[in-house]
């Protein structure tokens, strides 16, 4: 079997790498407005490469899970990420398509991106799987929910998800090398569900692709602490250092600098026990 898209593209690099948010949005739940001037945006990509994120993430619509977001139309949204993309791929950085459309996804590719993240895990745009099968790129599927129901077996929600990305990814001929997989933590969830997801992460470790965890500043934090987004690095990191040791290969954050130290200082603590 070929090598994962992971291990081909970053192959050497120490575990997890580290994925850098780009929310060219005036909506986005922590930083929105922030970086909708695409020279702003640009030089914020290349602070996160400086900071060493290993992978940039770009969006041009909020996906954030608790409401107070404007959908965009395509033509907008790549309005927004055009000049970005084309603007980031000199940092050196391997460039992610944050987007629920499989148009936008189509151009973003085509302009140089990597990656296609679709919070929807390929079961919202039909055309997404088949944008992700014609390219050699690699493709984050992430797990959603239209609304969080505390009663439900997350876990096993996940696990049923997951199951029919990977059939559809299947039925479209996307080799499984290329796919990676997203809890969406947050997405679809209560608070105390995405702790358990967090605290269970191994568990999803076995599902025949890498996992992406994205969790940084998210609401949890605040369930546990109560504070802004702006507020939770100290709660961001201790769940990321978590899901790293639980096997998460990615972690998508907004504090590039900081979680890079976090990761390499539990990496030297850890070689001292051996």
């Amino acid at each position: 079997m070929d090598a994962h898209w992971l291990d081909r593209h970053f192959g050497g690099r120490p575990r997890p790498l580290v994925m850098g948010v780009v929310n060219v949005t005036p909506d986005s739940f922590s930083d929105g407005g922030q970086f909708l001037d695409p020279e702003i945006a640009i030089a914020h990509a290349e602070k996160l490469v400086a900071d060493g994120a290993d992978i940039l993430d770009i969006g041009g619509e909020s996906t954030r899970p608790y409401g107070g977001m404007q959908p965009v139309d395509a033509d907008e949204e790549w309005r927004r990420i055009a000049p970005v993309v084309a603007g980031a791929l000199p940092f050196g950085a391997t460039i992610s398509v944050d987007t629920m459309k499989a148009s936008v996804a189509a151009k973003a590719v085509a302009a140089g991106a990597s990656i296609i993240n679709d919070v929807w895990g390929l079961q919202r745009d039909p055309g997404m799987a088949r944008v992700a099968a014609d390219h050699d790129v690699g493709v984050v599927a992430m797990h959603n929910r239209d609304a969080a129901d505390p009663a439900i077996d997350i876990m096993a929600d996940i696990r049923d998800f997951f199951a029919r990305t990977l059939a559809i990814a299947d039925k479209a001929r996307i080799p499984r090398h290329r796919i990676i997989l997203d809890p969406g933590i947050g997405f679809g969830k209560t608070p105390e569900q995405s702790l358990t997801v967090i605290a269970r992460t191994a568990e999803l470790t076995g599902l025949g692709a890498p996992l992406l965890v994205g969790l940084s500043r998210k609401r949890f934090i605040a369930s546990v602490d109560p504070s802004e987004p702006h507020q939770r690095l100290g709660g961001s990191l201790a769940a990321n250092l978590y899901a790293a040791k639980a096997g998460a290969a990615v972690v998508r954050v907004h504090d590039v600098r900081e979680t890079r130290q976090a990761l390499k200082i539990a990496a030297a603590i850890e070689t001292k026990r051996k």
